[in-house]
């Protein structure tokens, strides 16, 4: 059992659930472990494609690529650009 911590309010809209438990019976990767459970992730999916989901695994930075086993916590979280969205850093 994999588990999948969803962190942010933006992100939490896009899944019913903060907090997921994944079933994983071989290694595998973050992206294969989440396109593996689309009914639950899907809207995520979309974002980690683009580069906008911020991955750790087991307190380490990760990516798609990042393999995890049965035990492990993975971490997904929004990728925050202030220049893109919200509010802009003023100059003094």
């Amino acid at each position: 059992m994999v588990t999948v911590l969803i962190f942010g309010q933006s992100l939490r809209q896009l899944v019913e659930e903060p907090e997921l438990e994944l079933d994983v019976t071989t290694p595998t990767t973050v992206g294969e472990l989440l396109e593996a459970n689309q009914d639950k992730v899907s809207e995520l999916i979309t974002l980690l494609r683009k580069g906008e989901i911020l991955v750790t695994v087991n307190r380490k930075v990760g990516a798609l690529d990042s393999p995890v086993r049965d035990g492990d916590t993975i971490k997904l979280t929004h990728n925050y650009n202030p220049s893109f969205d919200g509010p802009m850093w003023q100059n003094p």
